[in-house]
């Protein structure tokens, strides 16, 4: 029987950087062109993941975890990452039970990754994510495509 429900809303935005070298990373997957500016690998998927379970918890946000001025930090794993808060929600009681997420992007084109991508998700959490790419039709820095951004949702339960 459950007892409680939560839900969490998490949000991430990074923009495109300016080392070709820098690998594009979005739900844990490789994708064709220069990746995005952060302290992390920039994973925002990951991230906005994230954000939403540690909101649906109570448990704060990705800055009290995983500070962008600690060296650990630096290039990591966002999968990784989201695998340890999803252990963190687990660990106060909580299940989850699924996460949803918005990706808002002009490029790149996430359906040819985007099974992988929500297979990644769903293995790391325990839980089904879903992933859907949107677009924001050439309206502001996202349709100019400056960066890309995710909205996620999660709900938890005990």
């Amino acid at each position: 029987m459950i007892d409680e429900i939560r839900v969490g809303n998490g949000f991430d935005v990074h923009r495109f950087g300016g080392d070709p070298e820098r690998p594009l990373i979005l739900g844990g997957q490789r994708f064709e062109g220069t990746g995005l500016e952060a302290t992390s690998d920039g994973d925002v998927v990951a991230h906005a993941c994230a954000e939403a379970l540690l909101g649906a918890a109570g448990l704060g946000d990705l800055g009290e975890h995983f500070p962008e001025n600690d060296p650990a930090s630096a290039n990591a794993d966002s999968i990784g990452i989201l695998g340890r808060v999803a252990d963190m929600v687990r660990a106060q009681g909580w299940q989850i039970a699924n996460i949803d997420c918005s990706v808002i992007a002009e490029k790149p084109r996430l359906a040819p990754a985007r099974d992988a991508m929500v297979a990644t998700l769903t293995r790391t959490v325990e839980a089904p994510v879903t992933v859907k790419g949107r677009r924001a039709e050439g309206l502001g820095a996202l349709g100019r495509v400056e960066g890309i951004a995710c909205f996620a949702s999660a709900l938890v339960t005990r």
